[in-house]
């Protein structure tokens, strides 16, 4: 083992995923037969090699149109509970294939209504195909429930977070486009939410700036951010000297974990390249930073590659993988007791194992 961590070694790490979409990572060859036995006539392709490449082009387009014609195929073709079961259970087996020991995967139970099923069941689907998914790879994934920012069902969806959470929903979701739609207009399901001790995320600061952040935070009371990438327009370089603002010290501060998709956030503009991704500058001053694929499809990514990338980009180690990773166990919503178990029994002698085989230690 070379002293820079390789993507081989790097899927051997034990690692956190807390920002991925279960229809963002659907196996070509799932999205055709799906297809073919629901019916849908709708895919630009019936071949799955030239499916991939045909959403990795889409979604590198440029064109935002493009972007979200891939979900509408997607999420077009898992509308029965079959369907469901098996792109949670195929999720689950994926990352446990790329070294991911825990997992948070969200979806939208209101896009998949459309044949007939009721938000129970797509909740039911999707647990019973994670659930399996533990059971033969042995990797622990927990849902959460996602409403669509430009829709009215957020109180529906909150509810259902509360109802499913001891059978596998560990918390709630917002997303779709930020500018226009801020969190607030879904105020009395945070408010709801916290009212029940249960754990939410939002998405904010990807396509939006500071003022999504700020609301996410000081009027929702959001646990994390999703992506929160734009936290960086409250960063002032001068000389070399960072100088951080009233938000960026207060999300520093109160350690409120970032949902970091590297991939995902240079094609959907956030970001102009990996090297110049905020999530190095957001390292050096210690934000509660998390890696994460955010649509392994559309980006033609995984965790693994994600973090190799950050190291050819940055020069990382095994022991800022490690912190990026610990970061994000910490800032699951998985039980204290489940975090400490896996941090302290699989994370950490995990990469202790990486760190130390090669012919000397890592620096």
């Amino acid at each position: 083992m070379s002293d820079r961590p390789t993507l081989d070694d790097i899927r051997r790490a034990p690692k956190v995923l807390l920002h991925d979409h279960l229809d963002g990572g659907v196996r070509p060859a799932t999205i055709v037969d799906l297809a073919r036995e629901t019916g849908y006539g709708d895919l630009p392709t019936m071949d799955a090699d030239n499916l991939r490449t045909w959403f990795t082009e889409a979604s590198n387009s440029g064109s935002l149109e493009r972007y979200l014609e891939t979900f509408s195929h997607t999420v077009g073709v898992m509308q029965s509970a079959e369907a469901l079961s098996r792109v949670a259970y195929e999720c689950a087996e994926d990352l446990a294939k790329d070294g991911v020991v825990y997992a948070e995967v969200r979806y939208a139970p209101e896009q998949h209504v459309s044949a007939g099923l009721t938000l129970e069941q797509v909740v039911e689907a999707v647990l019973d195909g994670f659930a399996r998914g533990r059971r033969e790879h042995g990797i622990r994934v927990g849902a959460l429930v996602t409403a669509m920012r430009h829709q009215a069902r957020s109180m529906e969806i909150a509810e259902l977070a509360v109802r499913y959470r001891d059978a596998g929903v560990v918390g709630f979701d917002i997303a779709g486009a930020e500018a226009g739609y801020p969190p607030t207009r879904h105020l009395d399901a945070f408010e709801y939410l916290q009212r029940e001790n249960a754990h939410f995320t939002i998405h904010a600061g990807e396509g939006f700036g500071l003022p999504s952040i700020w609301q996410a935070i000081q009027w929702c009371g959001a646990d994390r951010l999703g992506h929160g990438v734009r936290i960086i327009d409250d960063i002032e370089v001068d000389g070399g000297t960072p100088r951080l603002g009233r938000l960026a010290d207060y999300v520093r501060d109160k350690r409120i974990p970032l949902e970091m998709c590297p991939t995902s956030n240079i094609q959907t503009g956030a970001a102009k390249s990996i090297e110049e991704h905020p999530i190095g500058l957001l390292r050096r001053l210690s934000f509660r930073v998390t890696v994460n694929t955010d649509n392994r499809l559309m980006s033609g990514t995984t965790l693994s590659e994600e973090f190799a990338k950050l190291v050819d980009a940055f020069g990382y180690g095994w022991d800022d993988l490690q912190w990026f990773t610990v970061n994000a166990m910490k800032s699951a919503f998985a039980p204290f007791t489940d975090r400490l178990e896996l941090i302290n029994g699989v994370i950490k002698p995990g990469f202790a194992q990486l760190k130390w085989s090669g012919a000397r230690p890592l620096a």
